[in-house]
């Protein structure tokens, strides 16, 4: 055993040149850090056999070891410095060539993942560009179908807009022009003009609700609410519409069931789906609200005797501007933007809606998240 102080002089010699040729090892890779894996692993892997040669002549030299004990030893780091020089380069090499497949399925038009294997830190970042070119593709896709309703929106609501303008003005001009001079035809354009400025005055609001929902600015005011109270209200405020159109609805709710919502927008939603419903149910036809607990969650749901809608139209009902018919005449219904309004208020409530065909007609289902503990299920209260 070497004593203590020839044992301190070794590790003394040895770190002295070890650190010596790891400096300059360190300066050589800052000046090839941009060269290819490879040379860089090249770089180290001559570092390290430069490092263990430089403290073995250094200990040879200091310890007066003989020259052929030191060329043994040599001969030896050398063999195993050569053996770590190629491994090294074939390691980059296998890098370099998994880095390149990498490289090439990122230019590719459609990103897939390589087949060949990958290095553990590569096949990460693989499987993370697999997913954002996934979230990519669908947010393109969405980009791509928002654009196209906004184009048909626009289309659509341009002529909305342009078939009553043109009533109003000609109306307007009879007046002005004194063409209708009789009390009661003067009595009737006043009415249809403050019935068609009441049909703009809502399309507009509509417009500024959508655009809202997609802006992402509808803030909500959340509040308390019984669900039977909601579905009362909705059902007293489509009485009038549905008593004209000659058509019944009824409403019933379990008792009590708790909602943080907000009053005013989730109400409107219901509106919409209700006046929906009352527009496309064929007289002496019924329309049935029903709230209900299920499942952890408020169920709403609104059947109407529509007749049903058509299978292929059915992905599309809560498009925009959307209302499952050719023609663009006076008084059809609205521009085809409730159904995508309520369900922009019934998401921003972190809701589902959807539409099935049933019965005679369709139905319309709301699923919104509990306020409170439930009442006991099959509580109805009819209204």
């Amino acid at each position: 055993m070497l004593p203590l102080e020839a044992l301190l002089d070794v590790i003394a010699t040895s770190a002295a040149s070890a650190l010596a040729v790891g400096g300059i090892g360190l300066a050589v890779l800052r000046l090839v850090r941009a060269r290819p894996v490879a040379v860089q692993m090249a770089v180290v892997a001559v570092a390290t056999v430069s490092a263990i040669v430089a403290g073995i002549v250094a200990i040879t030299l200091r310890m007066f070891i003989s020259s052929h004990d030191r060329d043994v030893a040599l001969t030896v780091v050398a063999v195993a410095g050569l053996v770590g020089l190629g491994v090294a380069i074939l390691l980059g090499r296998r890098l370099a060539h998994a880095n390149q497949a990498l490289v090439t399925a990122v230019r590719a038009e459609s990103f897939t993942m390589p087949e060949r294997v990958l290095p553990a830190e590569l096949a990460e970042l693989s499987r993370e560009l697999d997913a954002a070119y996934t979230r990519l593709e669908a947010a393109h896709a969405r980009e791509k179908a928002l654009e196209s309703s906004r184009r048909e929106l626009v289309a659509w609501v341009s002529h909305d807009l342009r078939t009553p303008l043109a009533g109003l003005r000609a109306m307007a001009e009879a007046l002005e022009d004194e063409v209708v001079v009789d009390a009661e035809t003067v009595h009737r354009y006043h009415g249809r003009i403050r019935v068609e400025v009441d049909r703009l005055a809502e399309m507009v609001d509509d417009l500024f609700e959508l655009s809202r929902i997609h802006s992402g600015t509808l803030r909500l005011s959340r509040q308390r609410v019984g669900l039977d109270d909601l579905v009362a209200e909705v059902v007293a405020g489509a009485e009038p519409l549905a008593r004209a159109k000659g058509v019944r609805v009824h409403g019933e709710a379990a008792r009590g069931l708790p909602l943080e919502v907000d009053t005013a927008e989730l109400g409107r939603a219901l509106r919409n789906l209700v006046t929906n419903a009352i527009r496309h149910t064929p007289s002496d036809g019924s329309i049935e609200i029903i709230g209900e607990a299920g499942d952890g969650k408020a169920l709403v749901s609104v059947a109407d005797g529509c007749g049903g809608i058509p299978a292929d139209d059915l992905p599309r009902v809560f498009d925009v501007a959307f209302r499952g018919e050719s023609a663009r005449t006076p008084g059809a219904g609205g521009a085809g933007l409730g159904l995508a309004i309520a369900r922009g208020i019934v998401e921003a409530h972190s809701g589902e809606i959807a539409v099935a065909n049933t019965g005679p007609g369709c139905r319309f289902t709301i699923e919104l998240p509990l306020g409170g503990d439930q009442p006991p299920r099959g509580s109805l209260s009819a209204r």
